[in-house]
């Protein structure tokens, strides 16, 4: 895998690439917080298909969005579909983890024609509250922000200590953490500091009811996989449970491992991949 970097309107969006061009192209997005690293222990399984893995704004090496900005679910998928049109991709694979499988479901359903399969792994569809929330999550989220502004930014003391606690919080291995933090932190005048954008961890101001998830995932015409792991996120194995009827044509898979089971156990997940791949042609 190497670097990439793609010139957008107003930002630049970085990744990686296993550069076989002149393969199926698959696309791939990472979660909340992580990065395109995510997908590299899953690359070296993948050498039939061109893979690029992004690092949504605000990640890894991609940009920042403008300091009067913050960070909406909506704007990762203008940022993509921009992506796509200026490279010209006519129809490629799709493939997101956690946040990212939510970003991959709303362009999947805006932009079905570009989309030839649609994997999503441990996560399933928008994340969803009730309409009378509305006006609490909003609140919640503008104080977040503010609150966010009036504090100076925390430094990491120490690179291993920064992996131990991203192990501890994402519940992945120690091996898949350190991928993720040497993308996330860099050395300015000998001190470490983090390039993931703080904002990032403040509150969302609204969140799509359950009809309007509804609406986004029955609106996913491509052959779609959804994989969970066996010792993931309850919530996202209640989610799917709850909408299996709301994709036409899914499949659903379960694989032994955590949140981050596509790193912690890749050899199985491209597996599943492909012989999903192999059963399921394109229908275009």
């Amino acid at each position: 895998m190497h670097d990439v970097k793609f010139s957008l309107a107003n930002k630049q969006v970085a990744g990686l690439s296993n550069g076989q061009t002149n393969k199926p192209l698959i696309i791939a997005l990472h979660g909340w917080l992580d990065n395109a690293c995510s997908f590299v222990p899953l690359a070296k399984y993948l050498n039939d298909y061109h893979l690029i893995a992004l690092d949504f704004a605000g990640h890894g090496l991609s940009s920042h969005r403008s300091p009067d900005a913050h960070y909406h679910q909506i704007d990762f998928v203008h940022d993509l579909h921009e992506l796509v049109v200026n490279q010209g991709f006519e129809s490629f694979i799709l493939l997101g983890h956690s946040m990212g499988g939510i970003v991959g479901s709303m362009y999947a359903s805006c932009f079905p024609e570009r989309v030839s399969h649609y994997i999503t792994i441990e996560s399933f569809g928008p994340l969803t509250k009730s309409a009378q929330s509305s006006p609490i999550q909003m609140r919640e989220s503008i104080e977040s922000r503010l609150k966010l502004q009036a504090r100076e930014a925390k430094h990491p003391q120490s690179f291993d200590a920064v992996v131990k606690a991203r192990a501890k919080a994402g519940d992945l291995s120690l091996e898949a953490a350190e991928l993720l933090v040497n993308r996330n932190i860099y050395e300015l005048d000998g001190e470490l500091r983090f390039r993931t954008d703080r904002r990032l961890r403040t509150l969302s101001s609204l969140r799509v009811t359950d009809e309007q998830a509804e609406h986004f995932m029955r609106n996913i015409t491509s052959p779609t996989l959804a994989i969970m792991g066996t010792k993931g996120y309850e919530m996202m194995r209640e989610k799917i449970k709850q909408r299996l009827s709301w994709i036409p044509n899914l499949t659903h898979k379960s694989s032994e491992g955590g949140h981050h089971v596509h790193m912690d156990n890749p050899e199985t997940i491209a597996e599943i991949m492909l012989h999903y791949l192999e059963q399921h042609p394109a229908s275009r």
